[in-house]
């Protein structure tokens, strides 16, 4: 017995050895999330918007052309920080808890207790972990990210906020928590540059450590409000005057002069519930260009603090040994709350509180939004945005560079999914996903290979993603997709395409392919079971 003893003793004092070790061993991770940034909106992507530091990071490292999210944000961070689908994860719909407030699992509008959160697997295998920003997966106490995992944190728990001050869109105040504490947003502080800092704290505070640390940094532009500095405000005056329907011409054409689609793509027909730009009055049009201008200069201000934070890893010599993932979290996005947005309270409580007229446009005392005209000039090579299961809703910008990255200057096509990051991280983290049953299997697949060199693609021609969210559902399985637009979900309204030659969606195929639809829906059919999608139908 005494032995038995001694070998457990021993057993328990090496792995703890080991797992410092591999801590000291593995790199350091920024995981850099853009809240609501077009397919078009970097430089490097074809945009006139100026992200030379950004830019920089896809010259160095890899560039994704087909990275798809959820269509919206709180199920895309879901999928982030589990590599599981949204239903396991717990957001199967945005906001709203069970199903006519009757509790369901997979709609428990926060983390559940299916999955292991990225965070928290890092935090056990060494790593020092941090979050700023937007958390958007649950306010409550044991819901935020303090208590998932992460060591240090300051973060909005809503899914917008003003960038200047503590002002909520939906109610008086916003929702932020320090460290797990209710707080107030500090007055005039903008959030690029206060995330920003906040980030370089934690991780100075930590340095002795000597601990890989993970951070989270989710930052809330260039998401609604659209507010900038004062010495950001007419950086782009004068650039969009020609309105949405030459930028989105334009952009196009500027993805195919980049090398991010190819050079025979066709243009999608614009969608006809847009107003035409020459059909604006001279006002409206000074309006609408206004936004833009804010939103492009939205950009070229983030673009400076990922400068930041770059500066900041070289000074530190902590920049070679760092991964690097840069993302946008859905297409672009098209709300506008200020302007008779169909929820309830949101138009009046802004209207007090803000004024949009057109001198205001950009500043801490407006609440503008750019509208479904300008967000389908970011998605150009796509239909749609934002909220629709379209691409244009579901492929955003990746950049993949640093530690583990041979891929230099390389513009990849090959199928990814933000279900595949938290096991790439994993991975390189020389951590270990639960595998003892006490959660779901991660359903994404490492890109690490792929990084490396090693493998030509992330997931071969057999994998399959499904998705589900507000009445809107989609099944791909390697270049065939079937997807519904509109809620309430209705099978029979299952469209198909062929994305390699199609990928604007604008030829239904499911007439002239039966089988290839009918094995897509027979797969429907099966996982949204297997993954916990509930239909009204199911109850």
């Amino acid at each position: 017995m005494l032995i038995r003893m001694l070998i457990a003793l021993l057993s328990i004092w090496l792995s703890t050895v080991a797992g410092t070790a591999t801590a000291s061993e593995h790199p350091n991770i920024l995981l850099i999330v853009a809240d609501d940034l077009g397919y078009a909106d970097l430089g490097v992507y074809g945009s006139e918007i100026e992200t030379p530091n950004i830019d920089r990071l896809a010259k160095n490292g890899a560039l994704f052309t087909q990275f798809h999210t959820s269509p919206m944000c709180a199920p895309t961070r879901a999928m982030l920080l589990t590599g599981n689908n949204n239903a396991i994860a717990g957001v199967a719909s945005q906001h709203r808890f069970g199903l006519g407030g009757v509790p369901v699992p997979g709609y428990e509008a926060s983390l559940s207790n299916r999955v292991a959160p990225l965070q928290r697997v890092l935090r056990d295998s060494g790593y020092n972990t941090y979050m700023i920003g937007k958390w958007h997966l649950g306010t409550a106490d044991h819901q935020s990210p303090f208590a998932s995992g992460f060591k240090r944190t300051f973060t909005m728990m809503q899914g917008g906020a003003t960038h200047f001050d503590n002002v909520g869109f939906q109610t008086e105040f916003s929702h932020f928590r320090e460290n797990g504490v209710t707080t107030r947003y500090p007055d005039g502080e903008y959030s690029t540059d206060f995330y920003t800092n906040k980030i370089i704290e934690f991780i100075e505070t930590d340095k002795e450590t000597s601990k890989p640390f993970f951070v989270y940094a989710a930052y809330t532009t260039p998401h609604w409000p659209l507010q900038v500095p004062d010495e950001y405000l007419d950086l782009y005056r004068g650039h969009y005057d020609d309105g949405y329907d030459a930028l989105r011409e334009r952009r196009f054409e500027s993805l195919k002069e980049a090398g991010i689609i190819p050079l025979d793509s066709s243009l999608p027909p614009r969608n006809r519930v847009i107003t035409p730009w020459e059909d604006l009055s001279p006002d409206q049009q000074k309006i609408e260009s206004r936004m833009m201008e804010i939103y492009a200069s939205m950009i070229d201000n983030f673009d400076d603090h990922v400068g930041r934070l770059i500066h900041y890893l070289k000074d530190n010599d902590l920049y070679d040994n760092t991964l690097i993932i840069f993302m946008g979290d859905n297409g672009a996005a098209a709300e506008d709350f200020y302007n008779a947005y169909p929820y309830n309270g949101y138009t009046a409580h802004l209207r007090a509180n803000f004024d949009n007229s057109l001198e205001n446009i950009g500043t801490a005392r407006s609440f503008a939004s750019y509208g479904a005209q300008w967000a389908e000039a970011g998605s150009a090579p796509f239909r749609w945005r934002k909220s629709f299961m379209l691409e244009g809703g579901i492929v955003a910008p990746m950049i993949v560079s640093g530690a583990g990255v041979s891929r230099s200057g390389d513009i990849d096509p090959a199928y990814v999914t933000v279900m595949d990051i938290a096991p790439t991280l994993i991975e390189a983290a020389g951590a270990k996903y639960p595998d003892d049953g006490s959660v779901h299997p991660m359903i994404g697949e490492s890109m690490g290979p792929f990084l490396a060199g090693t493998a030509s693609q992330v997931h071969d021609d057999d994998y399959v993603t499904v998705l589900l969210h507000r009445g809107q559902a989609m099944v791909r399985k390697g270049n065939w997709k079937i997807v519904t637009t509109f809620a309430p979900f209705d099978e029979s309204k299952f469209e198909l395409y062929d994305l390699a030659s199609d990928p604007g969606e604008t030829i239904n195929l499911r007439n002239e392919e039966p089988e290839i639809f009918a094995e897509l829906l027979g797969l429907w059919r099966v996982k949204r079971r297997e993954y916990g999608y509930v239909l009204p139908q199911d109850l």
